[in-house]
């Protein structure tokens, strides 16, 4: 086991890769001269993630880790390989190392608590969880930052529905609960709930109206892919913003404590390609919208 004052957190790291994802990480739409940013990032981010949920290190000990893994992104140590790079790829673009960092945050919080109180609670969670990933993506597209509210939206959304898809293992495993306490009481229910082996018919009411509020806020995102500049992150976001919405009706009729709540890889496929073909008609409409009208009879 590493000690939290030597060796690479790397070797932390649960051998989960981007290509593991439920989302596209950097996938070949993303063009060349940005993916190795962003995978740079995600490497990072991955690496502090398997702290955060390692099994066997204490909590103590992980905090110390993540704190080190801050320390050389900000360049104050050369400890982690995965801090090096980030920093290097954040100082050849010119990017703050904020984004990062607010991820941390998360990470730590995830270290330290392990129940939310309501919708606000977890919302406020996805703000350093979630929507610092697509911002950062942002960024390093160039992209305005009145692109931010439909990101936030949507990377939100994908972050709950992963808490969704998962509330039972991480119940079980890590005694974390993602649910909002305020919408278990409201089914009439509890968190032991979340350990048994299906959903009794509270738990699933709990569950299925939390998949539609996600629905609700994934709605708001519908936009996002027509405000984004780069047309190639404009179609990853609409595939990705395609995939959310039909895990997000999985999960408004499915269990996820006995039911798979994912997608396989021909429906994948075809998603993706429903996602390109709405990314480029969106863009389409709004180059024809845009477009001087010629007055009738000129």
């Amino acid at each position: 086991m590493i000690e939290a004052s030597g060796g690479d957190a790397g070797n932390l790291r649960s051998g989960k890769g981007h290509r593991d994802e439920n989302f596209p990480v950097a996938s070949l739409l993303i063009h060349p001269r940005h993916r190795a940013a962003i995978l740079a990032f995600y490497d990072f981010v991955r690496t502090a993630d398997d702290i955060a949920d390692h099994a066997d290190l204490a909590p103590e000990r992980k905090l110390a880790l993540l704190d080190r893994l801050e320390a050389g992104l900000l360049g104050k140590d050369d400890d982690d390989a995965a801090a090096v790079r980030l920093r290097r790829a954040l100082a050849e673009r010119r990017l703050p190392p904020r984004h990062a960092q607010d991820l941390l945050t998360a990470f730590r919080l995830d270290v330290t608590k392990l129940r939310y109180r309501d919708w606000d609670d977890l919302i406020n969670y996805c703000t350093y969880s979630a929507m610092p990933v697509g911002r950062f993506v942002l960024d390093v597209h160039g992209e305005s930052r009145s692109t931010w509210a439909a990101n936030d939206a949507l990377c939100a959304a994908l972050q709950i529905i992963n808490h969704l898809q998962d509330c039972k293992k991480d119940y079980v495993n890590l005694n974390r609960v993602y649910v909002p306490l305020d919408a278990l009481a409201a089914a009439g229910t509890a968190v032991e709930a979340l350990g048994e082996p299906r959903a009794s018919p509270p738990l699933a009411r709990c569950l299925h109206r939390l998949a539609e509020r996600t629905q609700r806020l994934l709605s708001e995102s519908d936009v996002f892919p027509a405000l984004i500049a780069d047309r190639r992150l404009a179609l990853e976001v609409s595939v990705i913003n395609t995939l959310a919405h039909r895990l997000t009706r999985m999960l408004m009729a499915r269990d996820p404590l006995s039911e798979p709540v994912h997608l396989k890889l021909p429906a994948m496929a075809g998603l993706t390609a429903l996602g390109i073909l709405r990314g480029a008609s969106r863009r389409l409409g709004r180059r024809f919208s845009a477009a001087p009208q010629t007055p009738r009879g000129a």
